[in-house]
C-alpha cells in the first residue's frame, strides 16, 4: 500500500529536472521532500499526480497508476496558490467539493469544522480577495486540499509565507490528518519542519536524491554528534582536542561537531577542574549538518 517511484526521470529538452529517482513512500506516514528551489520537488509531485508525464520510469500508488478516476482519493496543495479571488469562500469550496464528489451539505459541514479548527470562522462568506494575502488565503487553499478527506495528501511548501502561530496551527492539522489515516507527502526548504513532522525523508539536489530513508537511521549512520558547552571560562582549547571536527564560538558557549559520542567524554574530562560548567549537552546531528556534508554546500 505504498507510493512507489522507480527510476523516474523528467527532462525538459536538454535539462534534466528529476534524474533517476527511486523511492518507496509508506502509507499512513508523513514523508518529507527536502531541497532548495530547483531541486526537483515540485516536478516530482506533478508526475506523481499525473499532471506531468515522466520521461522514463514508473510511478504507482497501491500498485496502480494515478489517474483522474482517483482524484477523489487525493488532495493537492500546490506551491502556486490558485483560488478564485471574486468568489466567496463558501461558494468556492462548494464548487471544489462537488468536483470531488461531495454534496453541498457535506461541504458546508466540513468547511465549518475546518474554519473553526484554523480559527477563521468569520471567513465563510467573505470573498477570497478580501482575506489578507498569504496566510489567510493559504488556510482556505489548505482546506480545499483536505475537505474531501483524501487518502493521499500532497502538500508543496505548505508553511511558506505563514507566521509562526499559523505554522503551528497547520502543523497540528497535518499531524491530526495523519493520525486519522491520511498518507501525507510534503516538501519544504525548512529543515526543522521536516525534522519535526516526518519519520522518512528524501533530500534532493539538482534532481537527484542525495539521501533518503528513516530520519533516525540517517542520523545514526551519520555518526557525528553535536555538543553544546556553556562555561564560565575560555573554551578555545576545545578545538584542539582530537575528534573535534569543528567548533563555532558564540558569546556564551561553544558549539562543537564531534566524530562520535565517545569524544564527548574526553572533552568532559578536560573541562573538569577548569571552572564552572553551566551546560554540557550532547545532541544528534541536525539535518542541516548532514545536508552540508552530503551536498558539499550550505543548504540555503
Amino acid at each position: 500500500m505504498t507510493l512507489k517511484l522507480e527510476n523516474v526521470t523528467k527532462k525538459f529538452g536538454s535539462f534534466t529536472a528529476v534524474d533517476n529517482l527511486s523511492l518507496e513512500i509508506p502509507d499512513n506516514q508523513i514523508f518529507g521532500f527536502l531541497g532548495a528551489n530547483g531541486a526537483g520537488k515540485t516536478t516530482t509531485f506533478r508526475m506523481i499526480l499525473n499532471l506531468l508525464d515522466q520521461s522514463s520510469g514508473t510511478i504507482t500508488w497501491r500498485e496502480q497508476k494515478i489517474d483522474y478516476s482517483k482524484s477523489d482519493l487525493i488532495g493537492y496543495l500546490p506551491e502556486e496558490r490558485g483560488l478564485y479571488p471574486k468568489l466567496k469562500v463558501r461558494e468556492q469550496l462548494i464548487y471544489l467539493g462537488k468536483l470531488r464528489g461531495m454534496t453541498k451539505q457535506d461541504v458546508i459541514e466540513e468547511l465549518t469544522k475546518w474554519l473553526d479548527r484554523l480559527k477563521v470562522p468569520q471567513y465563510m462568506d467573505m470573498k477570497v480577495e478580501e482575506l489578507s494575502k498569504g496566510g489567510n488565503q493559504q488556510k482556505i487553499q489548505f482546506i480545499s486540499a483536505v475537505i474531501h478527506k483524501p487518502q493521499l495528501l500532497i502538500l508543496d511548501e505548505p508553511f511558506s509565507g505563514l507566521d509562526p502561530v499559523n505554522v503551528e496551527l497547520l502543523k497540528e492539522a497535518v499531524v491530526e490528518l495523519k493520525e486519522n489515516g491520511t498518507s501525507i507527502v510534503f516538501s519544504s526548504h525548512r529543515m526543522e519542519h521536516v525534522e519535526e513532522l516526518c519519520q522518512h525523508l528524501c533530500m534532493m539536489q539538482h534532481g537527484k536524491p542525495i539521501l533518503h530513508g528513516d530520519i533516525r537511521e540517517i542520523k545514526r549512520s551519520f555518526g557525528k554528534k553535536n555538543l553544546s558547552i556553556q562555561a564560565d571560562f575560555n573554551l578555545d582549547f576545545v578545538e584542539r582536542i582530537p575528534g573535534v571536527v569543528k567548533v563555532k564560538y558564540l558569546a556564551d558557549r561553544a558549539l562543537c561537531q564531534i566524530e562520535n559520542e565517545d569524544i564527548s567524554q574526553h572533552i568532559l574530562e578536560q573541562l573538569i577542574g577548569k571552572g564552572f560548567v553551566r551546560k554540557f549537552e550532547l545532541d544528534e546531528p541536525s539535518l542541516n549538518d548532514i545536508f552540508i556534508e552530503k551536498a558539499g554546500a550550505a543548504y540555503e
